[in-house]
């Protein structure tokens, strides 16, 4: 019977018993939390928020930078001697003096300086921000595909949940049904009309349902610890789904092709445009820049006085005209990474279509699975039936009603397997065209 037994493991994260508080739950209810609380989700969205950290950082491009500072000088220096009483305004016939040029008395010094920095052009500077921008829109929308993902990964547990749910129930009624036919064995038995083998054999098989059924409910809790994970909660329960399994086909005409749209899809085509910013920019830091700069300054030979002022103000045009090939190999280097960003889009956009045209062929094996392991789920209803009475009139073989009694509650398994491998898949199709 390991067949059964290993049919419903659905291969989740935790064991632990069946007999927690139940708490009854819905598809839209396990979505609506795994939005607000799932870890994963959260992490992708802090992403996202770094991403647009580094896009305001870039804002400097066009805003000023502001400083403003306070510097305490003492020296005896003549140059900075001099230059301290000229700041000071303070300088008198005396100060010519040769002896006192030359050998000055120690001076105190007190700078208020305020700065400004005013950016003007800078051609690679406009190319990072825009790549800084592609960057946080790639971020964006693959936070929104990991979102998908874990709604398509919630459906899918909840559909194990509701799959676990009927494997209990069809284990108890197989259960019942074991335990029934005991006792008739039982009491043909005592009657002498069967052998000991034959009680035997269907006590083990009542072992083994007894068996599969605690394996069955354990998998009820695997797929509540999974459920729990995705909504972020971090208490033991065991969860009810409000709907059970469906095996009702919609006939419906799958698309064929992925959506340029697709999140996933933009967000790689948005991070490749963000490489492709960067080789411009690259390319335009061989350009000049120019910048504005201006400055205040407060000068005393007292702290935090303002005996003399002045101010500077200017503009700075450079251009690096050779830096020993370092902007030359880092454009170079932001060219190849354009390059193979956009390789990977299309490796990624075929490899997309394959995945697609692959599980829409899985779709309908599955489609067809669903109806063959329904009829042969009816048939071995039928055969049971018809042997069961038999047997009663002492025509069938005790070894005969186990065989048919255990292929009949297998094709039942093997019938909700097929209708959640089917509702899965479809799913999954959804997802891949969403």
């Amino acid at each position: 019977m390991k067949y059964i037994a290993s049919l419903f493991l659905v291969g989740l994260l935790f064991t632990n018993g069946y007999g927690q508080d139940t708490l009854s739950i819905s598809g839209t209810m396990v979505k609506e939390k795994l939005r607000s609380e799932n870890l994963q989700l959260k992490i992708s969205e802090k992403a996202y928020d770094g991403a647009r950290a580094d896009y305001q950082q870039s804002n400097a491009l066009f805003l000023p930078s502001v400083s403003v500072s306070h510097t305490a000088m003492f020296t005896n220096n003549p140059l900075m001697a001099f230059g301290s009483k000229l700041n000071q305004e303070i300088l008198t016939q005396n100060d010519f003096n040769p002896a006192l040029l030359n050998d000055p008395d120690e001076v105190q010094n007190y700078a208020t300086k305020v700065e400004v920095l005013q950016p003007i052009i800078n051609v690679d500077g406009i190319y990072e921000r825009k790549a800084a921008k592609a960057k946080m829109n790639a971020f964006e929308l693959q936070s929104g595909r990991t979102q998908e993902y874990l709604e398509f990964e919630a459906e899918k547990a909840y559909m194990q949940l509701q799959l676990a749910y009927k494997a209990v129930a069809v284990l108890e009624k197989a259960q019942q049904t074991a335990e029934a036919n005991l006792k008739l064995i039982t009491d043909y038995y005592n009657q002498g009309l069967v052998k000991q083998t034959d009680v035997l054999s269907v006590k083990v098989r009542v072992n083994e349902v007894k068996n599969q059924l605690q394996y069955a409910k354990s998998n009820v809790q695997n797929a509540s610890d999974y459920l729990s994970f995705l909504m972020g909660e971090d208490t033991v329960v065991v969860y009810k789904p409000e709907t059970e399994l469906e095996g009702v086909i919609e006939v419906e005409d799958p698309q064929n092709t992925v959506p340029e749209s697709r999140k996933d899809i933009m967000a790689m085509e948005a991070s490749a445009n963000a490489y492709k910013s960067m080789m411009k920019s690259g390319n335009m830091s061989l350009l000049p820049r120019l910048n504005a700069f201006g400055s205040y300054e407060l000068y005393d030979d007292e702290v935090f006085q303002m005996g003399a002022k002045g101010y500077t103000f200017g503009a700075q045009l450079s251009w690096d005209l050779f830096d020993g090939y370092k902007s030359i190999g880092k454009a170079k280097k932001a060219k190849y990474d354009y390059e193979k960003a956009s390789l990977e889009l299309e490796q990624y956009k075929a490899k997309s279509e394959l995945e697609l045209h692959k599980t829409t062929r899985q779709l309908n094996d599955a489609e067809n699975n669903v109806q063959l392991a329904k009829e042969a789920l009816e048939q071995s209803k039928e055969a049971y039936r018809i042997l069961h009475n038999r047997f009663e009139e002492g025509l069938e073989k005790t070894t005969d009603l186990l065989n048919t009694e255990t292929q009949m509650y297998q094709k039942e398994l093997a019938y909700l397997q097929s209708v959640f491998q089917y509702n899965t898949t479809k799913s999954y199709v959804q997802f891949l065209t969403r």
